[in-house]
């Protein structure tokens, strides 16, 4: 079973932080899990939410901003003192710096409410120039997305979230041409996960973090779980 790390050590660093991700990796993880929007010049960066109030000390929505201006903000202090001054990262500086290592990368494109256009053009592009395409799933709740994707690079892996119980995923797999299935913990069941098998999706399920939700999922047939503290889990999967 894989252990992704949710927008990296959210736990202990600021999420979706090169700190965050650096945090993760020295905790043993196999994949980090992040989140990408586009700014107002349309670059790909990474962070969770649509506002920079809860994030940074930043004000509005992000797609409002320029990557200048996004980079004069503070995205740690929030955090911690210690991480005052951490930067927002650029999803082409995140992939450089994971293309060296062993890492796996689940980029969420965040679409909806805000919809950033071509940026499933601009996720594929920079996947293939960081060499990174047998590595990377690409995610997102805004099933559309998933799609577009397949569309441009049917080599690149993708997964479909969802925070639901749905009578028939299948049908969504089918449509969307979808490799993965990323659905909340707490709405799996072993009869469920086990009918995943002849359709070859592989599971990875979020948030996993406290150890009674551990023992929920760890009787299922899941390929691998999201949290936001990866050293509860390595030594024990």
């Amino acid at each position: 079973m894989l252990i992704f790390g949710h927008r990296g050590a959210r736990g202990h660093a600021p999420e979706n932080t090169m700190a965050s991700f650096r945090t993760a990796l020295e905790m043993g993880v196999d994949g980090i899990e992040l989140d990408v929007q586009q700014t107002k010049d349309g670059k790909v960066v990474v962070c969770h939410d649509h506002a920079l109030e809860r994030v940074s000390n930043g004000k509005g929505w992000l797609s409002e901003h320029t990557r200048e201006e996004l980079f004069q903000l503070d995205f740690g202090g929030w955090f911690a003192p210690q991480f005052a001054g951490e930067k927002i990262p650029t999803l082409r500086e995140v992939l450089q710096w994971a293309a060296p290592t062993k890492l796996l990368v689940n980029i969420e494109i965040k679409n909806g409410p805000v919809i950033h256009e071509k940026i499933e053009e601009k996720v594929a592009a920079l996947i293939r120039e960081s060499r990174m395409v047998d590595r990377v799933i690409v995610s997102s709740f805004y099933h559309p997305t998933l799609l577009r994707m397949k569309q441009l690079d049917p080599m690149i892996k993708t997964g479909l979230l969802y925070a639901s119980r749905p009578v028939d995923p299948w049908l969504q797999l089918r449509v969307t041409d979808t490799d993965n299935l990323h659905p909340v913990w707490h709405y799996l069941d072993a009869d469920w996960v086990s009918s995943t098998r002849p359709h070859g999706a592989k599971i990875f399920t979020w948030t996993v973090n406290e150890m009674r939700e551990w023992e929920h999922i760890k009787a299922l047939d899941v390929d691998g779980i999201i949290t936001d503290y990866p050293d509860r889990f390595v030594g024990i999967i």
